[in-house]
């Protein structure tokens, strides 16, 4: 055991500690002093050691200014102050403020969260813990869920979701599946099947809407070709559509002269919902 190093450095900590780290370190060095010559052989021959220490510290030696003992002082000024201790133990949580998509999902660590359908593009903030995610709207908790991985799926509460093609804001199934014809028909043909693979339509707003937003920066003839680029590599994702807009891959989609690649649609063949 160490003493704490030097007698110029201990006294130097001393003058800077608070009066609760100066008493910490006065225990620390009575212990030390005692157990310096002694040899221990397991963590729990120490413990036994210093708790018949402290005991003795605590309960037998009378401090001369109060004349009284630690543990006299501790029951008569302390232990009438204390209070229970609370039913549940803490649990540490993060708070972000968050913004409902116009699919109703909530967007955490690459995971998406329902909450009631009315709250979409509605600002919400997400409590989150370990095992559980929380969102409230203006401090009423709206949705409840066990946290998921950071997958890019979805976890969707059935109450949270509208009857089908309900309108909800200005959109609508049949709305996207508009748009994304006028853009083209490899974004037509993606919109399609993203909406096709959700368990829920509703889920897959998110995605092509983001596709069909992404002729603002970089034009319908470049995002017609990113998407039929993504079909051929079987990706159906905003993410992959906007990264081979990003490395300019859709200009080299057909650079080869080779007939682009279709996947093969059959009944007899499972698709990604089959293993979920």
């Amino acid at each position: 055991m160490r003493d704490g190093g030097p007698l110029w450095q201990r006294r130097l900590a001393d003058a800077a500690a608070t009066p609760a780290e100066a008493a910490v370190r006065i225990v620390e060095r009575w212990l030390l002093g005692r157990l310096r010559h002694r040899i221990f052989y397991s963590l729990a021959e120490v413990n036994a050691a210093i708790g018949q220490l402290l005991h003795d510290l605590n309960d037998k030696r009378v401090l001369r200014r109060v004349g009284a003992t630690r543990r006299q002082l501790f029951e008569e000024l302390d232990r009438p102050a204390l209070r229970p201790l609370p039913v549940e133990r803490y649990v540490f949580a993060e708070w972000r403020i968050r913004r409902a998509g116009l699919d109703y999902h909530v967007e955490i660590e690459r995971h998406y969260y329902s909450v009631p359908y009315r709250f979409a593009r509605e600002q919400v903030e997400a409590r989150i813990t370990a095992n559980t995610i929380e969102i409230f709207h203006k401090g009423e908790r709206i949705a409840a869920h066990r946290r998921s991985s950071g997958n890019g799926k979805h976890t969707t509460i059935p109450d949270h979701m509208p009857s089908a093609h309900r309108r909800f804001a200005d959109w609508t199934i049949e709305r996207i599946q508009r748009e994304a014809s006028a853009m083209g028909p490899d974004v037509a043909l993606l919109c399609e099947r993203i909406l096709a693979d959700r368990p829920h339509p509703e889920q897959g707003f998110r995605a092509c809407l983001g596709i069909i937003r992404l002729n603002k920066s970089f034009g319908r003839d470049r995002v017609n070709a990113a998407c039929g680029r993504a079909l051929e590599i079987g990706a159906r994702t905003y993410g992959s559509v906007r990264s081979i807009l990003d490395n300019h891959l859709d200009r080299t989609a057909a650079s080869n002269g080779a007939a682009p690649h279709e996947p093969i649609h059959h009944a007899n063949i499972r698709g990604p919902r089959y293993y979920h």
